[in-house]
């Protein structure tokens, strides 16, 4: 009976499909056939679907307007939308304006601007770093220096602090693919060489370049600047600790700077040797210049008393200085900077009075004062900036060797002060602070205090207390 039952019910499609195939001829000549269909379809058959989802909707969507939908993409997920095809890969290119190159060969084989055709920032210094030539060398150890990563080689006499960059003309070509592929660049920075070749090309293919930067720079290096016509941010690099010593630019390369870039606005000096004559060339030219920062100079003394001619200055910073001025010269020659606004001193060393008084009275006109990480600012040297009658904004920060006497002498002195910032100055402490540092706390606009870590755990006094007693009932 069930046998029977078996043979009259109603046969399914798989059962009826293998019974049929039996029949008829062996299943692997039906699957022949049917891929053979598919393969060779006739006019009258309809078009054959997309193996994967069907057709692309976006094929509908014109370059701009599928380039405006790509803008509101989050910059992480742009990555995995560029690999949905290729016209999305070309597109997302467009939409990256800057671009560090790791890897010199990328930029020889002209195929990094048809990637990225719209790039407005470049970055080729990590990128102009040479492989050891020692083969033992290759992978083993690499130095890190901020952005840079370079392979050392450990057979060399002299492994770290003396990094191999590309030969001259290897840069040289590179530039002059850059000026030819990037007319719209506006801001590069770049390994610098005796040759003229490379930049004279950058300065005629990108006539919008406005923000140069120059690694390993000497004087002969800055003979093509008059060129670049609407230049406004210079950086120099003469040389980096660890990394690199360069021949380093000297008065001869600063008065050629200052004769050739009459624009500008901001400049940096890193690494870089020079003296009075230099600083003064650049502040009797460049009358546009508002921002100048210094950082590890090996100037020669004298040249604080140049800042005067800087008449446009309105902020002075100084970086990772060993020392600021050793012989300023006397104070009534020093004169001051007017229009000067804002003084920074980041990890500077502050250990000779006389350097820094006269730092402070060639900037007795500004506003801002701010010490970060300093060595050497104690009581006696940070009472010196008092000369300052105008300030308005102070910030301490990591400058344990001031005591809370010491800062409220210096801080009640002004009568002007509105903004106040202490952080991690452990030796201004909360309990020493004196009535009438109080009242002044009370009338300022901002204030933020955080001399040490028992201020900021004071700050969380309740949660602490609720800990204690949850502990105390467990």
């Amino acid at each position: 009976m069930y046998h029977a039952h078996y043979h009259n019910r109603l046969r399914s499609w798989p059962n009826t499909w293998f019974a049929a195939a039996a029949v008829d001829k062996p299943l692997k000549h039906v699957v022949f056939k049917m891929q053979l269909s598919d393969q060779t379809p006739t006019i009258e058959d309809p078009a054959p679907r997309q193996r994967h989802g069907g057709a692309d909707l976006t094929a509908l969507f014109s370059d701009k307007l599928l380039l405006r939908i790509l803008a509101a993409v989050p910059d992480p997920l742009r990555l995995p939308a560029s690999l949905v095809c290729k016209r999305w890969l070309r597109l997302v290119g467009r939409l990256r304006h800057s671009l560090t190159l790791l890897d010199w060969s990328f930029l020889d084989r002209g195929r990094l601007f048809l990637r990225f055709p719209d790039l407005a920032e470049l970055d080729l210094v990590p990128g102009s770093f040479a492989s050891p030539s020692s083969v033992a060398a290759r992978g083993r150890v690499l130095l890190s220096w901020g952005p840079f990563s370079v392979t050392v080689d450990t057979n060399a006499d002299s492994p770290v602090g003396e990094c191999c960059f590309l030969e001259p003309d290897v840069i040289d070509r590179g530039l002059e693919t850059v000026a030819r592929s990037c007319p719209g660049l506006r801001k590069l920075s770049l390994v610098a060489s005796d040759s003229e070749a490379g930049l004279m090309a950058i300065a005629g293919g990108c006539d919008t370049m406005q923000e140069l930067e120059l690694h390993r720079c000497s004087d002969l290096a800055l003979r093509p600047i008059f060129a670049f016509n609407n230049l406004q941010i210079l950086r120099l690099v003469g040389s980096v600790d660890g990394l690199y010593c360069g021949p380093r630019v000297t008065d001869i390369g600063l008065t050629i700077l200052a004769h050739g870039c009459k624009r500008l606005v901001k400049l940096e000096l890193s690494g870089c040797e020079g003296s009075y004559d230099g600083i003064s060339a650049i502040g009797r030219c460049c009358m546009m210049l508002e921002e100048l920062t210094i950082s590890d100079h090996r100037m020669d003394d004298g040249w604080l008393a140049a800042l005067s001619f800087c008449g446009n200055l309105k902020t002075l910073r100084m970086q990772s200085c060993k020392r600021i001025d050793a012989d300023p010269g006397p104070s009534e020659h020093l004169g001051t900077c007017p229009a000067i606004e804002t003084l920074q001193m980041q990890r500077c060393q502050l250990r000779d009075k006389r350097s820094l008084q006269a730092l402070f009275m060639v900037c007795e006109a500004v506003r801002d004062v701010v010490f970060e990480n300093c060595w050497g600012l104690d009581n006696n040297m940070f009472a010196l900036v008092s000369v300052c009658r105008r300030v308005k904004f102070l910030s301490l920060e990591g400058c344990s060797l001031v005591t809370t006497e010491g800062f409220e002498s210096v801080v009640l002195s002004w009568m002007d002060l509105q903004r106040l910032t202490v952080i991690s100055c452990n030796n201004i402490k909360d309990g020493e602070v004196s009535p009438a540092l109080s009242s002044l706390f009370s009338v300022l606009k901002e204030l933020k205090w955080r001399p040490d870590s028992k201020s900021v755990l004071a700050g969380t006094a309740g949660m602490a207390k609720k800990g204690a007693r949850f502990f105390k009932r467990l």
